[in-house]
């Protein structure tokens, strides 16, 4: 009954346009659909439920290290509809299932809406290159589109180190070998320690989490390839000071020159709702790493990276804000989300309230848009 009932949910979370299925005791099954939380008509699940529909999926070794450790990570297909990464976990004794739901078809550069230039920073034979921002933002999309576009025109040796492994690569041009933490390798650490010896050109890195893992990262792009990784920070200077700052006082200084050196390009992302459709439309902030940045990171100048984004537009770099006001602007996403995801929300607000004034004097159907707008903002600040 389980596995009926386990299909009907994965079902329902595709067809349904679902991100994430939860299962916890107490509460009947719910669906993340475009960031927020719907909760499906059926029985409110019970310790037996969640405790059948772990073991309907989950494979003897993640249950016994759910026995040893308390949580478990692993993945699995389901048919061609695509993939789920699971996240089973105790709490309150009992047990509690997440499982993000990773499409089939990889996206490509237009439809996630990447910088262009990213396409030539794939062509680079050595760099590292980061993407980060907060859980469930899109990175493994972008990531696996980046390896994907590399696939399909570059002959190289491609090794991904993922926990678990998300999307699946077919070998096209390139050689696509996957290793999953875990079963394949048992850590990070010892995947990055021994993938110099596997005569690779591009290497992805699931998370730089730890000092052993950046350490050895940068060591990558250091010795001649390309390193792609997820950094969880939100911003692209905010990324370069994280990474610093895991290291020890007395070897920040050489981090720091190493970064200078090796890293090629940040590029931090923030989903968000679309006001009047359904689905959900990326922003972006982008920094290439250019002679003048290099220096700023050399010489613990980050606080000045900001800036030097800003007038760098003709490579492509843009602020985080930036491009949210721009999605505002069109009206792809609402003044509350674009707050909401701002990194300086005070100064995108004052924007937002020139704008609408500006529109008051105009025609009459955008006085009232204008209007509904200011009271739009009204709500916002009193909440």
């Amino acid at each position: 009954m389980a596995t009926v009932n386990m299909d009907r949910l994965l079902h329902a979370c595709v067809s349904q346009g679902g991100s994430d299925i939860h299962l916890t005791t107490g509460r009947s099954p719910v669906l993340r659909i475009d960031g927020g939380l719907r909760s499906l008509e059926t029985k409110v699940l019970e310790p037996d439920d969640t405790a059948a529909l772990m073991r309907s999926i989950t494979p003897d070794r993640n249950q016994q290290e759910l026995q040893e450790e308390g949580g478990t990570d692993f993945g699995f297909a389901f048919g061609d509809q695509g993939r789920f990464r699971v996240s089973v976990f105790r709490q309150k004794g009992n047990l509690a299932l997440v499982l993000r739901l990773i499409p089939s078809k990889i996206m490509t550069f237009e439809e996630i809406g990447l910088p262009k230039i990213c396409q030539a920073l794939c062509r680079r034979p050595r760099g590292l290159f980061l993407v980060t921002g907060p859980t469930g933002c899109g990175k493994t999309t972008t990531l696996a589109t980046m390896i994907d576009y590399i696939n399909e025109n570059f002959d190289r040796h491609i090794i991904t180190i993922e926990e678990p492994i998300e999307y699946y690569h077919n070998h096209k041009k390139s050689i696509v070998n996957q290793r999953s933490v875990g079963s394949d390798v048992p850590s990070f650490g010892e995947a990055l320690r021994r993938v110099l010896r596997m005569d690779p050109d591009v290497i992805l890195v699931g998370e730089l989490r730890d000092l052993e893992t950046i350490e050895s990262a940068v060591r990558a792009a250091e010795t001649g390839h390309l390193v792609f990784a997820t950094v969880h920070t939100t911003s692209a200077a905010g990324t370069i000071t994280r990474l610093i700052d895991v290291f020890p006082v007395n070897q920040q200084e050489q981090i720091r020159i190493q970064l200078s050196g090796n890293l090629i390009a940040v590029l931090s992302q923030a989903l968000c709702p679309l006001a009047k459709s359904k689905g959900r439309i990326a922003a972006y902030e982008f920094m290439v790493v250019t002679p003048a940045i290099a220096n700023l990171i050399r010489e613990n100048k980050t606080y000045r990276i900001d800036s030097s984004i800003q007038t760098g537009k003709k490579l492509g770099m843009q602020l985080l804000d930036e491009h949210l006001w721009r999605l505002y602007d069109v009206g792809k996403i609402t003044l509350e989300e674009m707050l909401d995801k701002g990194r300086q929300p005070g100064a995108l607000q004052d924007k937002a309230t020139k704008k609408i004034e500006s529109l008051r004097g105009k025609h009459k159907h955008k006085k009232k848009a204008a209007q509904k707008e200011m009271e739009d903002l009204g709500q916002i600040l009193r909440s």
